[in-house]
């Protein structure tokens, strides 16, 4: 109980550093986007994810880490572009990835999904990769031992925070700004 308490404390900080360098680098806004259609879609996506997240993290966390950035990315495209039809597809995250492999998922959500190409492509790369090391240093800052549950639940934190970001960058990519309402 007291090692949830203590990855709960670490994801709110990891969602907080990772919101404010985003909106510091003016890519996503102050107010966090409340999205339960694509939030919805995370826990399939995760237990789809976490095979390749895993196998791929000791030796590429940055891809690790980035992939499901980029997965977030596509899910708030997705959900633009054809909710109606995509909402109902069994795995998202296989249909992304199996499309060109998982080592050519970031290209083909750029290219396909989010429509991005040359400088515009590299610039989003970009941004998912500092993202992504960032992320990678705060987990690693923790000293999670290796292999342990808790070990595992951040990782899985971790993931759910960069997916979120993914998807709060592309809403407001698309022209979706989040302000508070006011009621009078």
């Amino acid at each position: 109980m007291e090692n949830m308490e203590y990855i709960d404390k670490y994801e709110k900080n990891l969602e907080a550093v990772l919101h404010e360098y985003l909106v510091s680098r003016g890519e996503v806004d102050e107010m966090r986007p409340d999205a339960p259609d694509i939030e919805g879609k995370w826990e399939q996506i995760c237990q789809s994810y976490i095979p390749d997240g895993v196998r791929e993290f000791e030796g590429y966390p940055s891809v690790s880490l980035g992939w499901i950035m980029f997965v977030g990315m596509a899910v708030a495209q997705l959900w633009d572009v054809n909710w109606e039809k995509y909402s109902k597809m069994d795995d998202l995250y296989l249909f992304l990835r199996d499309a060109r492999g998982y080592d050519y998922m970031d290209e083909y959500i750029c290219e396909r999904v989010l429509k991005v190409k040359g400088k515009q492509a590299e610039k989003v790369t970009q941004l998912v990769g500092d993202v992504a090391v960032k992320a990678h240093g705060m987990l690693m800052h923790e000293r999670f031992e290796n292999g342990t549950p808790e070990a595992f639940h951040a990782y899985v934190r971790t993931l759910h925070q960069l997916y979120t970001a993914g998807a709060a960058v592309q809403l407001r990519r698309m022209g979706y700004h989040m302000t508070p309402m006011t009621l009078n």
